[in-house]
């Protein structure tokens, strides 16, 4: 496909739901170009009628839990019975090229290759909590390229679950058997988080471990949530070698988005998306005014030295710095 070069094309390509013309809209709005900002803006504008119409489904778990494995035989199953999957994996950068450094294209070879999904992965940039900052972006236009099914994968426990969870309407925390050791490594803000918990990796010999594991999950989860009328999180197994764990994957997930409609809670949970976006473009507008600023970085430098030293206090060298912000930042008149 050619290089495309007007919103009109774009906006045409993604209607198409072309995924040439995806990854290279994707491309676009990534940009930190500034010829390319305003073009994506205007790309944005155009397609935002054309989304929401999909179900967005994070996923997290500790490292080694399956996520991306179970992903591509997850999204494939779906793929396979007609819908389309799309799928936003964040990678940990490389500090030497800031590209994404697992590659997963290749752990989800089968999903990427599939006629009816889309995978991209992403660099995080150092963005924190281990996010691209243009992933909300990424899934309205995936919404758009008419992706019914968007999956976004986080780094891993402690990397951006919490962001994620405010882009998506179910989130999915893999952990594996062994609760006792898992639950000494996953806090307990992460299983409130979870709406669903699936004991991954239940195969073979590990089957009925990961049936007791479920056992007990399921009695923490009925302890965190014991005076709750919300929703309490459901327990699952999943093994990537058996269809009928996918399948309960995907009833329990269709379940919980009947419970949120039937509770008036969908319409309510993507308007909290909207307000987390908002909020975190002005977190990055106030983080890119300061940072981006040579003089406020070296300012910041020196009165750390200073501080260091003990030549200043520690609300010295704050006023210092935002005095130097205040004027930097100063509209010209």
């Amino acid at each position: 496909m050619t290089k495309l070069k007007t919103v009109s094309q774009y906006k045409e390509g993604l209607l198409g739901k072309n995924r040439a013309a995806l990854a290279q809209a994707i491309t676009l709005i990534e940009s930190q170009a500034a010829k390319h900002k305003h073009l994506a803006q205007q790309l944005m504008k155009e397609i935002y009628s054309h989304t929401g119409k999909s179900i967005r489904i994070g996923f997290t778990g500790v490292p080694g839990a399956g996520k991306s494995t179970l992903i591509n035989a997850f999204g494939t199953y779906l793929c396979d019975q007609g819908y389309r999957v799309a799928v936003l994996a964040i990678d940990p950068s490389s500090t030497v090229s800031g590209g994404s450094i697992l590659g997963d294209k290749t752990r989800m070879e089968q999903l990427a290759k599939h006629p009816r999904a889309f995978v991209r992965p992403s660099p995080s940039q150092g963005t924190l909590g281990g996010v691209h900052r243009k992933t909300r972006e990424a899934v309205l236009l995936c919404e758009a390229a008419g992706y019914d099914v968007i999956f976004i994968e986080t780094m891993g426990v402690g990397q951006g679950e919490g962001i994620v969870k405010q882009m998506v309407d179910v989130f999915v925390l893999l952990v594996l058997t062994g609760a006792g050791d898992e639950l000494q490594g996953i806090k307990k803000g992460i299983l409130e988080l979870a709406d669903l918990i699936c004991v991954n990796k239940a195969d073979g010999d590990n089957r009925q471990k990961a049936v007791l594991t479920k056992k007990e999950y399921e009695s923490v989860i009925s302890f965190l949530y014991a005076h709750s009328s919300s929703w309490q999180p459901r327990v699952l197994t999943t093994s990537v070698y058996e269809t009928g764990d996918l399948i309960s994957l995907w009833n329990h997930i269709l379940d919980y988005k009947s419970w949120l409609i039937q509770n008036e809670r969908f319409e309510q949970k993507r308007g909290l998306q909207l307000s987390s976006w908002l909020q975190s473009r002005i977190a990055d507008y106030l983080y890119e005014s300061f940072y981006g600023k040579q003089e406020l970085r070296d300012t910041l430098k020196d009165v750390e030295q200073r501080m260091q030293k003990g030549d200043i206090t520690m609300e010295e060298a704050f006023e210092t710095i935002i005095h130097q912000y205040k004027q930097v930042n100063q509209p010209i008149k």
